[in-house]
C-alpha cells in the first residue's frame, strides 16, 4: 500500500492484505459486530443516524460489557479482599480473574506486574511520582517525543521541576514520524527514562517502539510506554518488546471509563515506594510504622473500582474473541480508503502522513475552523474530534491552531466514512457557496 508519505509500509502490507487491491477484509462480520454495540443504532439531531468516528477519544461498549457491569451490580455487589462472606469471595474472585486477563492480554509474566488504575494519565503520574521521585535527580535528563500527549508530558515536567532533571524532546519529520537519528542522539548516559506514546492520538503515528526500547536500554534507560492509543489496534506483548513499565486505559479498548492499566517489571515494581496510603494498600499499621502490602496491592489503595475491572476483562475478552489481527485489518482498510476519499476534497491538509498509522486522520479545511467543521457535522449525526487533542506542542510543530480528527474503530464502516465526505462537501458550501 503506497501511503500519502509516498512510501511503502510492511506493517500497512501485513495487515490490510486485499484492502489493497481495494477489496474489503474477508473473515470479519462487521453487521454482526455492530448489532454488538447498541448505541450505534441510535439516532440523534432530529431521527439522523450516528456516526461515531470519535474513537480515539472513547470508544463505544459492546453489550457484554454493559451485561458484566449489570450483573456485577445487580448479583455481585460487594468490597473485595476484606470479606469472608459470600459476595465479598464471588467479588474478589472476578476482581482477581480480571487481573488474569489483563495479564494474559499484554503477555506479562505474572498478575504482580498488573496494577489497576484510573487510566493511562494515572499509571503515568504513578511512575513519575513513585519510580521518578526516587529514581530522578538534578543532571538527570527525561527524554520523550514531539508527538506526545499532554499526560506523557506534563507528569515529567512537575518531576523535573521537583527534582532539577531535565525534559527532552525528540523530533518529528513533517510526516509525524520519530527522526530516528535524533532520538539517538539524544540518549546520553543522563537519560534516566524514556517516554513515548505507542501510537499518536492526534496523527495516527505508530511509533518503531520495539527499536526505540532496544536503543533506550542500550543505553541503560528505563522505558515506559503510553499505550492508550496502542492497546485497541495492535497485539501487545509485554515480554516480547521488553519495556519496563506499559500504561493503557480501559474506555480506549470498549471497556468502562475510569478503569485503566500499569504494567511494570516486577523488579522494578518491588523497588518502588507507595504510589498512595491507605486501605488495602497495607498489611499492617501502627501509630510508628507502616508495613505495605505486597504487588500489586502496594499500589491500590482504597475500594478500587472493582466493576470497572471486571468490564474490562470483558471487554478485552471481547477484543480477544474478535481478534486483533482481524480488527487492525479491518481498521487499516477504512484509513485506506477514508484517506483516499477525503483527498478528494479540495483545500483539505490531512496532518500526519507516517508510513505505519493507527485509524486515525487529523485534518484541516482551508478557510474553515475544525471547531466550525464538527458543528456542521454534527448536525448530520457525525461525532468527530476538534481541538488541539490534548497535544498542544504536536499542534505547533504544524503551526495549526486545532485540526478536526476522524477516528475509526472495529465497528465503523466505508459507509460511514463517505457519510463523513459528505458532510465536509457539507461544510466547503456552506462557506464557500
Amino acid at each position: 500500500m503506497t501511503t500519502l508519505a509516498g512510501r511503502r509500509s510492511p506493517f500497512a502490507e501485513e495487515l490490510v492484505g486485499s484492502a489493497a487491491n481495494g477489496q474489503r477484509p474477508t473473515a470479519y462480520d462487521l453487521e454482526q459486530i455492530r448489532r454488538d454495540f447498541p448505541i450505534l443504532h441510535r439516532t440523534i439531531r432530529g431521527g439522523k443516524k450516528l456516526v461515531y468516528l470519535d474513537n480515539a477519544a472513547t470508544t463505544q461498549k459492546p453489550q457484554v460489557v454493559i451485561d458484566r457491569l449489570v450483573r456485577f451490580y445487580t448479583q455481585e455487589n460487594s468490597n473485595v479482599h476484606r470479606g469472608v462472606h459470600y459476595l465479598s469471595e464471588v467479588a474478589t474472585a472476578a476482581y482477581e480473574s480480571a487481573r488474569t486477563t489483563v495479564k494474559r492480554f499484554v503477555n506479562a509474566r505474572d498478575e504482580k506486574e498488573i496494577v489497576f488504575t484510573r487510566g493511562t494519565t494515572e499509571s503515568i503520574n504513578l511512575v513519575t511520582s513513585s519510580w521518578g521521585r526516587r529514581n530522578v535527580r538534578a543532571g538527570d535528563e527525561v527524554l520523550i517525543t514531539a508527538i506526545e500527549h499532554h499526560s506523557n508530558i506534563v507528569p515529567w515536567q512537575i518531576l523535573c521541576d521537583e527534582t532539577g532533571a531535565t525534559l527532552r524532546v525528540a523530533p518529528v519529520n513533517d510526516a509525524g514520524e520519530l527522526i530516528i537519528e535524533e532520538y539517538a542522539k539524544l540518549l546520553t548516559p543522563e537519560t534516566k527514562i524514556v517516554a513515548f506514546g505507542h501510537a499518536s492520538n492526534a496523527l495516527g503515528t505508530i511509533n518503531p517502539i520495539k527499536r526505540m526500547i532496544s536503543m533506550a536500554h542500550a543505553n541503560r534507560s528505563i522505558v515506559l510506554i503510553d499505550g492508550a492509543q496502542g492497546v485497541p489496534h495492535v497485539t501487545i506483548d509485554v515480554q516480547d518488546l521488553d519495556c519496563d513499565f506499559y500504561a493503557f486505559s480501559g474506555h480506549k479498548v470498549y471497556g468502562p471509563t475510569g478503569i485503566g492499566v500499569l504494567y511494570g517489571k516486577q523488579a522494578l515494581l518491588d523497588a518502588m515506594p507507595p504510589y498512595q496510603g491507605g486501605g488495602d494498600m497495607i498489611l499492617s499499621v501502627s501509630f510508628e510504622k507502616t508495613t505495605y502490602n505486597a504487588l500489586p496491592y502496594k499500589f491500590e489503595a482504597g475500594t478500587p473500582d472493582i466493576a470497572g475491572v471486571i468490564g474490562l476483562a470483558a471487554a478485552l475478552d471481547y477484543v480477544s474473541s474478535v481478534g486483533l489481527t482481524n480488527i487492525a485489518a479491518h481498521e487499516q482498510d477504512l484509513l485506506h480508503y477514508a484517506t483516499s476519499r477525503l483527498q478528494e476534497i479540495k483545500g483539505l491538509r490531512i496532518i500526519g502522513t507516517a508510513a505505519e498509522k493507527a485509524s486515525v486522520i487529523s485534518f484541516t479545511l482551508e478557510g474553515v475552523h475544525p471547531h466550525d467543521i464538527g458543528t456542521i457535522l454534527d448536525q448530520d449525526g457525525i461525532a468527530i474530534r476538534t481541538g488541539h487533542h490534548c497535544a498542544q506542542p504536536l499542534m505547533m510543530r504544524f503551526n495549526v491552531p486545532a485540526t478536526g480528527r476522524a477516528s475509526f474503530a472495529l465497528y465503523n464502516t466505508r459507509e460511514e466514512a463517505d457519510a463523513l465526505v459528505a458532510g465536509l462537501h457539507k461544510v466547503v458550501e456552506v462557506f464557500r457557496g
